[in-house]
């Protein structure tokens, strides 16, 4: 879930200014205790999509309102101009009193939110939810032809969700997307349609990264600029999940939405960055020191609603400046449940940093190792990519007792892929 070249981390050009320093973190072992059993039951893919059809909140915007050299990603990722003027998709919302948005507050902390404490940042919200086959509202255009993507069965106005059973409450999962993307950006989207068309209410903040550090580096001279700014790139990071627990709170005190959801059933997915964002809800320590490869790092906060999270390709930092402090000290002890899925041909988010950090975590575990997959979205990979999802988040969530049975003792999705277990 990746939009395509776009993802880029600031950790991998820090070698500039670092002088190539690499310092391994962690320790040599599997992460598995001696006498753990490997895990090898190959299971079937589930179908994609699933069985509900998806409709989503309203995100109407007016796209006559871009510039002629303009991109309307520009505004979805938080991109300023060239000129320095902030950009965001709230300038582009046709009905923005009828589109989902939280004001979140940084905290007077400058250690975690750089020049952004004590500021206030909307986030504008896309909420999708299965429903009924016979939805008669239209798809919703974004902006053709920079984009064929459509937002399905969008409501508008004052429009109340139509679900496939009103009279359900359905599972909830929170969708973090990787940097420098949205929740409408090709393959993102298509991660919250999957899991959605699944029976989940997903609830995904546009987290607009672009407003607060962007870590594009071409040259030295970039990256000497960011790196004297790197108090806005943990800024950036740690404003993150605060947008994911205003959502929540939004959407599950809404009107519209509050008695069709279930608030003792929350999970979460996130991709690459948005991986890291999902152990930050859990209560991680963010890295808040950079010269001194992570020695410092603090809590930003604990979400206690989020049941268990899904790290897709998730970031766990570089060898050079791990993202949960050094040697991923900042997870000891979390016991969020997590899966994360990583590629083995990743050099943005390493799995050897994922093992690192998914090793010192004391809830249910899992590290599925993708086979030659990088940091992009492998269409090969999807069934193994959204089975391994769609499991685990209806064993840990839903507490399904079918799927804590295949849990149990899944080792890898036949077809696709060549996916297999590292830590269990």
């Amino acid at each position: 879930m990746i939009a395509s070249e776009r993802v880029r981390l600031v950790p991998v050009h820090l070698a500039f200014l670092l002088f190539a320093l690499m310092v391994s973190c962690g320790d040599d072992s599997d992460g598995n205790p001696p006498a753990a059993e490997v895990l090898t039951a190959v299971v079937q893919p589930l179908p994609l999509p699933g069985p509900y059809a998806v409709a989503c909140s309203n995100i109407a915007q007016d796209f006559t309102r871009l510039g002629a050299d303009e991109d309307v990603t520009d505004y979805w990722e938080g991109r300023p101009s060239d000129s320095g003027t902030p950009r965001y998709v709230t300038d582009l919302l046709a009905d923005p009193a009828d589109t989902l948005t939280v004001t979140v507050t940084a905290p007077q902390d400058s250690d975690l939110y750089g020049d952004f404490a004590g500021q206030a940042v909307t986030f504008v919200v896309l909420v999708c939810y299965p429903t009924t086959a016979d939805n008669p509202r239209p798809d919703y255009p974004l902006n053709p032809p920079q984009t064929a993507m459509v937002v399905p069965h969008m409501q508008t106005g004052s429009e109340a969700p139509l679900f496939a059973d009103a009279s359900v409450r359905y599972p909830v999962v929170a969708f973090s997307h990787g940097y420098m993307g949205s929740p409408i950006s090709d393959d993102y989207f298509l991660a919250i349609s999957t899991v959605a068309s699944y029976g989940y209410v997903v609830i995904a903040p546009f987290h607009g990264d672009l407003r607060f550090s962007d870590l594009n580096i071409s040259n030295l001279e970039d990256a000497i600029d960011v790196a004297s700014n790197l108090d806005n790139f943990t800024a950036l990071q740690a404003l993150r999940p605060l947008s994911i627990s205003a959502a929540l709170d939004l959407v599950l005190s809404h009107p519209q939405w509050r008695d069709h959801l279930d608030e003792t059933q929350i999970g979460g997915f996130g991709v690459s960055m948005g991986g890291e964002t999902m152990l930050l809800l859990g209560g991680a320590g963010l890295t808040t020191s950079f010269f001194d490869i992570g020695l410092s790092w603090k809590q930003v906060t604990l979400d206690p609603r989020i049941k268990a999270a899904v790290g897709y390709v998730p970031y766990f930092g570089q060898p050079i400046l791990p993202a949960f402090g050094r040697d991923q000290q900042g997870l000891e002890g979390i016991g969020l449940p997590f899966l994360g899925l990583s590629g083995t041909a990743d050099t943005t988010a390493p799995i050897s940093e994922a093992e690192a950090g998914i090793s010192r975590l004391t809830g249910t575990r899992r590290l599925v190792a993708l086979s030659g997959v990088a940091h992009e979205f492998d269409e090969a990979s999807a069934g193994d990519i959204f089975t391994w999802t769609l499991t685990f988040l209806d064993a840990e969530v839903r507490g399904n007792a079918e799927a804590i049975g295949r849990l149990s003792t899944m080792g890898s999705v036949a077809g696709g892929g060549d996916d297999s277990v590292r830590i269990y």
